[in-house]
């Protein structure tokens, strides 16, 4: 440690590590963060531009000598790598942040939540939505009965471009890549379950998708267990920017997260609004507060000034959906949540 401040590190310097990195190495509670990347030259560069932070930033050349450097690691890398690296910083006795999601099935899920749980570790999954202060006020709102019985929810996920082919082999496809976080937001916001699920998937875009068994278009219908119906969309085509939106339809009123100066929605309306002039390009512009203040939240629990606002439990949860969603889609018929269970 640097004085009381603690040494974080930081696996995998891509888009969000090198985000996450920029992040921990402004924040007064870090005093050393230290960097690993499959490809060393990323990393590097990565530190050389934080060369100027409060902290003392460095690389390493391997995840075991960040492992030994830290009091506590943030796991950005490929999805195939975190299941492995939360099982060695666990064995590590090192608090862990993961990207969501785990790991790409339930099996090896469960396996590192035991690792995690036998270390007696904190675990947080990365379910930046839950800090986000439009989805904050809509769950605030929803708890205080602001809107009634709320009888109906609808998710919008929505790419601005679609990712580089050889992303999405590797990403667990896109029910479970994008469709998680509204199964994640929409158990966070409500606190029921989601217990039936009917979806269908489409490709009418790059043959990249359909070669990796994957869909470029994805509906679903979602069933609680007070009844409560939600619907999601994802897709990786909007050219018009990024989407995200949540709307929650009451008896007493009806709320939307999302709908805000830089949406890309055009309104046809001859008195509604015209397309933003600065729509959102991405998860990172749209979410960045959000991916501030759960990495605060994370160096918090880690010092035990607050609880684990996202468990590793919840991870597996939200994949058990996903993976109901998926089956569905592949054999084109309703799935109840517990058939994957």
């Amino acid at each position: 440690m640097a004085g009381d401040r603690l040494r974080v590190g930081v696996l995998g310097a891509g888009r969000i590590g090198s985000f996450h990195a920029r992040t921990l190495a402004a924040a007064g509670d870090v005093g050393e963060l230290v960097i690993a990347d499959a490809d060393p030259a990323r990393a590097t560069a990565l530190a050389a531009s934080l060369a100027a932070s409060p902290a003392e930033v460095r690389t390493a050349a391997s995840a075991q000598e960040v492992l030994a450097a830290s009091d506590a690691v943030v796991i950005a890398t490929a999805t195939a790598a975190h299941a492995e690296l939360i099982t060695r910083a666990a064995r590590a006795g090192l608090p862990v942040f993961c990207e969501k999601p785990v790991a790409l099935d339930p099996a090896g899920t469960r396996a590192a939540l035991r690792e995690a749980g036998a270390a007696g570790i904190l675990l947080q999954i990365g379910f930046q939505r839950r800090f986000d202060a439009g989805f904050r006020a809509a769950r605030e709102a929803l708890r205080a009965g602001v809107l009634g019985r709320v009888h109906t929810i609808r998710c919008v996920n929505s790419d601005a471009v679609p990712p580089p082919a050889a992303f999405v082999p590797l990403s667990g496809g896109l029910i479970r890549d994008c469709m998680v976080h509204d199964v994640d937001t929409l158990r966070w916001l409500t606190g029921r379950e989601v217990v039936e699920v009917y979806a269908r998937g489409s490709n009418g875009g790059a043959a990249f998708f359909r070669e990796a068994g994957d869909v470029d278009t994805a509906a679903a219908l979602l069933t609680l267990d007070d009844g409560t119906l939600a619907t999601a969309t994802a897709t990786r085509y909007n050219g018009a920017g990024y989407d995200v939106r949540m709307e929650l339809s009451g008896e007493r009123d009806q709320w939307a997260v999302g709908l805000a100066g830089r949406t890309p929605v055009t309104s046809a309306e001859p008195d509604g609004p015209a397309a933003p002039e600065r729509p959102w390009p991405g998860f990172l512009e749209r979410f960045a507060d959000a991916y501030r203040a759960e990495l605060a939240a994370f160096v918090r629990a880690v010092r035990g000034e607050a609880e684990n606002p996202c468990p590793g439990e919840e991870g597996l949860r939200a994949l058990l959906v996903a993976e109901a969603c998926e089956l569905s889609r592949r054999e084109n018929r309703p799935v109840r949540v517990a058939e994957v269970g």
